[in-house]
């Protein structure tokens, strides 16, 4: 092939809960109908955060839980590329890694599905002291505050286990996951509200897969460059450019809203306080309406908060990633710094 990987075969490394597997295959199946002379094998791993499953992932404090093992394994040169739920991938990757392929973004809201005797309800429906599960500060953080009447508890495990957890046992009347999840593993029908940015804003990220490479492997990297979605890309980098510089992470409670229109950027960017009663939400918007240039010279390497993407206008992103930054400055102006400050204590506390 032109791209220089013709007649090897390249390995694809991935978690191993199913609905990682349905991802990377769906990753698989784009590149192979891009490049079919060049074969492809998939090497499944697990995680600590697969391993870990008795402790809430705020707790365990390290956001390259379920990243860690695939990226040792890149290193190593024991797989060429991997396939993450971007919003698992930390804001600054380690040095030598790279985001090569932002995928176009599933359907970013937090969906609740409920226990089958609460089926055909919402949240404001439940009875008083219904029991919700979430892994997520920031999920609990926004309802508390919409559904005071309402107790959240956490629940880990994949999404099947977590399934099984609802419907088996009296324990929890709903529970909250991401609605991309959901739909990949083609139980969409178990979504029972979908909710609102105006009722939970969602986590930077949520709904596009990402795929990590070496980033100095021209070759993978041109590869996969293939497979960005330019609005994907633009959106997530301003979520991520927020997430950085607020200094957030699973151990405080920050969400995002993003949207792309007529080349105009809208970032809606919050934090809160863990049961939600102390929060700041502000939206700012850019221009991202640049026309494709030719960047000749050393651009090759430019990285926007972990993403590399060669074909899409440095421009646009500098403009998304600088929209990002802002909000968090306006909001670290207003007392963000604070409310996060607490929230991690209160976290590590608990």
């Amino acid at each position: 092939g032109e791209n220089g990987v013709g007649g090897r075969t390249i390995r694809v490394g991935t978690r191993r809960s199913q609905l990682a597997r349905i991802q990377t295959d769906s990753i698989v199946e784009m590149l192979r109908d891009l490049y079919p002379d060049l074969c492809f094998e998939i090497v499944a791993m697990s995680t600590t955060g697969d391993k870990i499953l008795d402790t809430a992932l705020s707790k365990i404090g390290e956001k390259s839980l379920f990243t860690k093992e695939l990226e040792n394994a890149l290193e190593r040169n024991e797989v060429d590329l991997v396939v993450h739920s971007l919003k698992d991938l930390p804001t600054s990757l380690p040095p030598g890694f790279t985001i090569g392929a932002v995928c176009k973004r599933e359907n970013p809201l937090d969906a609740v599905v409920f226990h089958p005797k609460n089926c055909g309800k919402t949240l404001s429906l439940l009875p008083e002291k219904s029991v919700i599960g979430t892994s997520s500060l920031r999920r609990a953080a926004q309802l508390k505050k919409k559904f005071p009447q309402l107790e959240f508890r956490d629940i880990r495990g994949n999404l099947n286990t977590r399934l099984k957890k609802l419907d088996e046992k009296e324990d929890f009347s709903a529970i909250i996951l991401a609605a991309a999840g959901l739909k990949r593993m083609g139980w969409e029908n178990r979504i029972g509200q979908l909710l609102s940015p105006e009722d939970c804003l969602y986590a930077v990220g949520q709904g596009a897969l990402a795929v990590e490479v070496r980033a100095k492997d021209q070759e993978i990297l041109n590869m996969v460059s293939a497979l960005h979605d330019a609005d994907t890309v633009l959106c997530c980098i301003a979520e991520r450019a927020f997430m950085k510089r607020l200094e957030g992470g699973c151990s405080v409670p920050v969400a995002v809203n993003t949207m792309l229109k007529d080349g105009q950027l809208y970032l809606t960017g919050a934090v809160y306080s863990l049961d939600g009663s102390d929060s700041l939400k502000e939206t700012m918007q850019t221009s991202v309406n640049y026309p494709e240039q030719n960047e000749d010279g050393p651009n090759d390497d430019v990285q926007h908060v972990g993403i590399t993407a060669k074909n899409i206008p440095g421009q646009a992103q500098e403009a998304a990633e600088n929209l990002g930054v802002e909000l968090a400055g306006l909001l670290l102006s207003k007392g963000a710094k604070h409310i996060l400050s607490v929230a991690r204590q209160l976290n590590d506390a608990c």
